[in-house]
């Protein structure tokens, strides 16, 4: 999962998908080096180097390292919210409208960052939609094993069971439509900008393409866990 994220993210910056929601800034001592996209994306990652890196945690037996892992990386974000008259009266042509959102909390000792596989579903009922209807998916990827326990969660009748009371599933997300253009493992995870990052890289998706739904999930420290349905409204 974490090479597929490098590799993603790398042939989005080849093709200058990602420059679309960069902005360039000029850095360095004397503000001669020009920033212009992200540098923690690999593009020469492989499977037999990042087999090759130690454990991060519970040492020497974890599975979580440095390639497998989101960076902690300096960032910065701007998503400009707003309603549709206040867009309209500064003739400004919004790119995505928010249909819903969802915040949950759960137990942090039973799985800290699980909580993904429980707002999403509990958001597509509210708003009576399948998986099937949503065209994108960009999920925060703090983690390789959390993305991958959080989608084998999603398909696991015995998940459901628990937390819903039914072992009917939400079923799998598409490999295809999940976090099309790499994640946070090759893009770096800016604290308190990942969440802007996620929604603006999503709108910006749905209208290059000309799809209509697309939902973004994230889990948060403490158990915290949020979703947000975005709907493309140039259709």
């Amino acid at each position: 999962f974490a090479l597929k994220s490098h590799q993603k993210a790398a042939a989005a910056q080849a093709q200058g998908i990602l420059s679309q929601e960069i902005v360039s800034i000029w850095t360095g001592k004397s503000f001669q080096q020009l920033a212009d996209k992200d540098n923690v994306v690999r593009s020469d990652s492989s499977l037999p180097s990042l087999a090759k890196l130690k454990p991060a945690f519970a040492k020497p037996f974890g599975t979580i390292t440095a390639g497998n892992a989101s960076p902690l990386t300096d960032g910065a974000s701007v998503t400009m919210i707003c309603d549709g008259m206040r867009a309209a009266a500064l003739s400004l042509k919004p790119l995505a409208e928010i249909v819903d959102v969802e915040f949950v909390g759960i137990d942090p000792y039973d799985q800290l960052l699980i909580g993904p596989a429980i707002a999403i579903p509990r958001l597509l009922k509210r708003c009576r939609l399948k998986l099937s209807d949503i065209d994108r998916f960009e999920i925060h990827e703090a983690f390789a094993a959390q993305m991958l326990s959080c989608l084998q969660a999603l398909d696991s009748p015995d998940y459901f069971v628990k937390y819903f009371g039914t072992r009917t599933t939400l079923g799998e997300i598409p490999a295809d439509k999940l976090n099309v253009h790499g994640g946070a493992i090759a893009l770096g995870h800016p604290f308190g900008a990942s969440g802007s990052r996620l929604v603006n890289t999503l709108a910006f998706e749905l209208k290059r393409q000309n799809l209509e739904y697309g939902l973004v999930a994230m889990c948060a420290a403490g158990g915290m866990a949020g979703c947000m349905l975005l709907k493309n409204i140039s259709l």
